[in-house]
């Protein structure tokens, strides 16, 4: 398929890669600052477990401009939220109707802005479950584990999309699997807080039972709203908060597929707040604030996070210091 990677940032540069490495023609349509050093170099891609792709330059097409758009057989978004509205705007002008758009963004608004501005394409929402680290210029690391989720629709497209190296399924019940990813995606932010790689931080029984509250504060949340949640781990979704607060040697036991991760991995977040740009923390506490607000539910660990991202603190916190 001919694939046009809507913000080729560190998720669309590693599911680019592998896309290509599929034998797909692929697109990265992004800033100068990332594709680049991919001009020069190539774009190398790695994972925790060993993985290891290199896809020469001349195996992709690297551009800024929209116009790319016009040939497209499929479209992938992973820009971040504040930026959906006008890439939305650029393939409506662009892309063919034919195109599936595919969002694979964090947060539930994303999917809802695409199909406002595209009545006429085939939008699908979309969960990636793993979080992208760049390591240096054209190089991406993949620091979890877990397989892309996408909407069900026609035309079998998981299936089209999926590989050995970058496994795509489809589900009918999409939005409970991205209100899971929600739910989990809420400790990007006290681990961006912490200052500790995430092994580290799932170690220290005082931030698992932090991240239990504010998960169990969210749940309560979408159980008042009537939404079902799909648990994006191997545990069930409401069986997470107490795996959480167990001892640590009983919890390292029961929850070992939790810690299947990078040992220097850190959420996205923590990148952003350490290099002073923008967070998505409105489209994670923000959106569970606002459905509290909506249903009467309190919301307080969720609403001192978002307070703390937003001040842009200096220093790593402690889980006392991030409480209420």
């Amino acid at each position: 398929m001919k694939i046009v990677i809507a913000g080729a940032g560190s998720i669309g540069c590693y599911c680019g890669a592998l896309l290509a490495y599929a034998g797909h023609d692929v697109t990265l349509w992004g800033r100068s600052r990332i594709l680049d050093p991919i001009c020069d170099k190539g774009l190398t891609v790695t994972d925790f477990s060993g993985l290891s792709r290199h896809v020469v330059a001349q195996d992709l097409v690297l551009t800024g401009d929209a116009s790319c758009l016009t040939t497209a057989e499929a479209v992938i978004v992973s820009v971040k939220t504040g930026a959906t509205a006008e890439i939305a705007a650029r393939i409506a002008q662009h892309a063919p109707t034919s195109a599936p758009v595919l969002s694979w963004q964090n947060g539930m608004d994303n999917a809802r802005i695409l199909r406002a501005a595209l009545p006429d394409h085939d939008v699908r929402a979309g969960m990636v479950p793993f979080n992208v680290v760049p390591t240096k210029p054209a190089c991406f690391h993949r620091a979890t584990s877990g397989e892309i989720v996408i909407e069900s629709g026609r035309g079998a497209l998981g299936p089209r999309l999926s590989s050995a190296d970058l496994p795509v399924v489809e589900s009918d019940e999409i939005d409970a699997v991205q209100w899971g990813k929600l739910v989990i995606n809420l400790n990007n932010a006290l681990n961006a807080l912490s200052g500790l790689v995430l092994k580290e931080q799932l170690l220290d029984r005082n931030w698992r039972r932090l991240m239990a509250d504010q998960m169990a504060e969210a749940l309560a949340v979408l159980r008042a709203a009537g939404l079902p949640v799909a648990s994006t781990t191997p545990l069930p979704a409401w069986m997470t908060p107490h795996i959480l607060r167990l001892p640590t040697p009983i919890f390292t036991r029961i929850a070992a597929r939790m810690l299947t991760i990078d040992p220097s991995a850190r959420t996205s977040m923590a990148y952003d707040l350490m290099e002073g740009r923008p967070t998505e923390i409105d489209s994670l506490q923000g959106e569970i604030i606002r459905l509290g607000a909506q249903f009467d539910v309190a919301t307080p660990i969720c609403a001192n996070v978002l307070a703390l991202i937003e001040q842009a603190p200096e220093t790593a916190l402690s889980p006392d210091q991030v409480r209420p």
